[in-house]
């Protein structure tokens, strides 16, 4: 056998890599308002923008349509989504406090050496921001969704893991705001988690995952609608 690809994977490797390039750069848009919230999106404008053709920066609105950042409208195009109302924003931390306690808590009852490495290991990635823009955000933003979906997985039900990552709620909730200041603190709360889980203490892994949403919401992010 050889590692030589052959041209046809090499081919599928660059448009692969190209679309991942152009995703990656609408988002980093979206989430920095450079596209406002509810604008629209040109696709012919970013084909142009990226010098590319239209058929990745389709690929990536398709992408970004599914995690509820850009929705399509027919015989319009794309639009970004507009940012969470103070309902929707509600709703999401009482969705997220029915299940993400109970995940961990089953995640304290179930733990194995697996489990323990996998956490530890996914601890050990998390990167405090560096700028306050979703460049430097970016590492903490996919660091807080593998660690809280790791934990859902970790409880047993793949239910809770798939109603979980279906809400994208790492994404809306960094895009509603970025405070530097945030990282140690959100670190510091999945530091308590990680050692609550992996002892095996079920009160105190569901206890840790409630205080860190109630901080999450009322302490770092609820003041921005009170503010408006």
């Amino acid at each position: 056998m050889t590692d030589i690809l052959e041209p046809h994977d090499r081919r599928l490797m660059r448009r692969q890599m190209l679309a991942d390039d152009v995703y990656e750069a609408i988002k980093t848009m979206l989430m920095d308002h450079t596209i406002r919230p509810g604008g629209r999106i040109s696709i012919d404008g970013l084909a142009r923008e990226f010098q590319v053709s239209s058929t990745p920066v389709r690929e990536a609105l398709a992408r970004l349509e599914s995690e509820g950042l850009a929705d399509k409208e027919p015989l319009k195009g794309y639009r970004a989504t507009p940012l969470l109302t103070l309902e929707e924003f509600d709703d999401l931390y009482a969705f997220r406090r029915l299940i993400e306690p109970w995940a961990a808590r089953r995640a304290a009852e179930l733990i194995d050496d697996i489990g323990r490495e996998r956490l530890t290991a996914e601890l050990s990635t998390a990167v405090e921001p560096t700028s306050v823009d979703y460049a430097g955000y970016r590492s903490l933003t996919a660091h807080d969704n593998r660690f809280h979906t790791l934990i859902a997985e970790l409880s047993g039900s793949e239910q809770v893991r798939l109603a979980f990552e279906r809400t994208h709620c790492h994404l809306h909730i960094f895009r509603l705001h970025y405070d530097r200041d945030i990282g140690p603190e959100v670190l510091a709360e999945h530091h308590h988690l990680v050692e609550a889980i992996c002892s095996g203490d079920p009160v105190a892994a569901e206890d840790s995952m409630t205080q860190h949403l109630i901080n999450s919401m009322s302490v770092r992010l609820r003041g921005i609608y009170d503010q408006a």
